[in-house]
């Protein structure tokens, strides 16, 4: 049922024969101008635009969140605690705390407010509908019909509020299409072919037949692709749409859904972007297979490019059924991965900057630095829409707010909704990224710095 060793995602269109041949791109030797120290990250100045409340929540939460234990049960202490307190009580405790910290709010009101401030500070909004499935979850079409209000009701936000230029939003197909079928087309894509454009026929509302898929599957897939179209025309020419990966188990369908999609709607823009995670053993040859491919096929190809958030669960997965290790062995491959593909990206987009876009999603300082100094080197603008960065909403902002000062484009990745809503997306996000949130004792060290900064000037403004 897997699918998460050397064969593509896209088998049939293209074969590991060729991609063999291509050679990765590589920056010349050339030393590239010096960039502005404060791409060091050390300056804890960039915490002078937050409130005192902000400021001391943020110091709160990641205390806490350096703690192993509370990171890795989060989930099932969140469920006693609303237990123990009520719906209102849980949502009283929380609302001020974490919440504030990774939410930008529960309605339009809440989110505007959001959303200016961090206008204001140069930070552009990348809004997250906290809708996902897994395996066991699906909850059938009425469903998947009311995400895709959700998702439409996203466009619009995103589009008709003036919070920045070249809005984003992140969609995840799981949202709109069982777990199930994906793991079903998964595992069909490695005996036989499914091509782009019968996928887009699909789209267009065409009756087409489906190898493989039982009659209610091939309904369902159906249903799930006119989903995804409808997103897509809403978006088009508006809002830019990133399209999440998922688990090893499903991704080859949500990346050729994606690519379906590219193919119907990046004629003329890179409107429809796919993620690529490069703690995956086989990121590099995908990459490269979406290169060839947008080429072959003539669209844009947008790049939300990671490290990856499922690591444990692949391992144990993988391990379970006896099958290889799909993640980097060690965390310096996964690193030379990821830079190794922000190398290749980077060398096309400053050939074609029209045709190709990234975003450097990463709270990777270091890579964030290569990015900065590559571009330089290539001559790709700081703000000229086809290279952009990208953190989550309540993290790294010594990062964020530093690029923004310099000029660059700086996404935030900002969840909304209800605390009930998002609190399974906390949870996740909370236990995948549990390595980054026990790992950010610099950003406490520079908001200290400015807390400390702050009560001296306080103690000499009351002497």
């Amino acid at each position: 049922m897997m699918c998460s060793r050397s064969p593509p995602s896209l088998p049939h269109l293209l074969s590991l024969r060729f991609l063999g041949t291509v050679a990765p791109r590589t920056l010349s030797s050339r030393q590239p101008a010096a960039l502005p120290a404060t791409l060091a990250f050390e300056d804890p100045s960039a915490f002078r635009v937050k409130s005192w409340g902000e400021l001391l929540r943020a110091l709160a939460v990641f205390r806490l969140c350096s703690f192993p234990a509370l990171v890795n049960n989060c989930g099932k202490l969140m469920s006693i605690a609303r237990g123990l307190l009520g719906k209102r009580g849980f949502s009283f405790l929380l609302r001020p705390t974490v919440y504030a910290q990774f939410v930008a709010g529960e309605d339009e009101r809440e989110i505007s407010q959001s959303m200016q401030k961090m206008s204001s500070l140069g930070l552009r909004p990348m809004l997250a509908v906290p809708i996902e499935e897994d395996l066991g979850e699906s909850t059938g079409e009425k469903r998947y019909e009311d995400n895709m209000e959700a998702m439409l009701e996203c466009v619009r936000m995103s589009h008709s509020n003036a919070w920045s230029k070249d809005p984003m939003m992140q969609l995840k197909i799981t949202a709109l299409l069982s777990p199930e079928l994906c793991v079903k087309l998964t595992t069909l894509m490695t005996q036989q072919p499914y091509s782009l454009s019968l996928l887009v026929r699909a789209m267009d509302g065409e009756t087409v037949s489906f190898p493989g898929l039982e009659q209610r599957e091939a309904s369902h897939f159906l249903c799930g692709l006119q989903r995804l179209n409808r997103i897509a025309e809403a978006s088009v020419g508006k809002v830019r749409v990133l399209v999440d990966a998922e688990y090893t188990y499903m991704n080859p369908a949500l990346s050729l859904v994606t690519m379906a999609m590219m193919k119907k709607f990046n004629k003329d823009g890179v409107w429809i972007w796919n993620t690529y995670q490069c703690y995956l053993k086989e990121s590099r040859s995908l990459l490269l297979e979406a290169l060839r491919l947008s080429s072959e096929e003539g669209f844009g190809l947008g790049v939300k490019l990671v490290r990856g958030a499922y690591m444990d669960k692949e391992r144990k997965l993988a391990e379970k059924e006896g099958r290889p290790d799909p993640i980097h062995r060690c965390w310096e491959d996964t690193n030379d991965s990821y830079n190794g593909s922000l190398n290749e990206l980077l060398g096309v987009i400053s050939q074609k900057p029209e045709r190709y876009r990234i975003i450097v999603a990463t709270h990777n300082e270091e890579s964030v630095r290569r990015a900065a100094k590559w571009m330089e080197e290539l001559g790709i603008d700081k703000d000229g829409g086809s290279v952009c960065f990208g953190q989550l909403l309540g993290m790294c902002d010594h990062v964020s707010l530093t690029l923004a000062k310099e000029g660059y484009a700086i996404y935030k990745s900002v969840p909304y909704g209800s605390v009930d809503d998002t609190l399974p997306y906390l949870v996740r996000r909370a236990q995948e990224n549990r390595t980054v949130l026990q790992g950010i004792r610099k950003e406490r060290d520079l908001l200290r710095r400015e807390l400390r900064r702050r009560l001296r000037q306080c103690v000499k403004g009351g002497s």
